[in-house]
């Protein structure tokens, strides 16, 4: 099979490479920072941004957290279904 991403360099601008699930964790980071969260059943969630800041936002059903994030807190996440997007 060919791989349209084998040569690609990692880019902000471009898709990520990943899509992974989240289990919020107050004493852990993700793996990999995300460029952005998808949620797939809303509510609050509070994650730390890639700056250091804590940060609590309340999206709908299928939405977009499009801010880097280096860990997705339990404390104060409602929200469900979250997965991080990484490159």
């Amino acid at each position: 099979m060919s791989n349209p991403f084998e040569h690609r360099q990692s880019s902000l601008s471009g898709p990520g490479r990943d899509y992974v699930p989240v289990s919020p964790d107050d004493a852990s980071d993700l793996a990999k920072v995300a460029v952005s969260l998808f949620v797939e059943t809303g509510g609050a969630v509070t994650f730390v941004t890639v700056s250091g800041a804590t940060r609590t936002v309340t999206v709908p059903d299928f939405s977009w957290v499009v801010c880097g994030a280096s860990r997705v807190m339990a404390t104060g996440t409602t929200a469900s279904g979250i997965h991080a997007i990484t490159i």
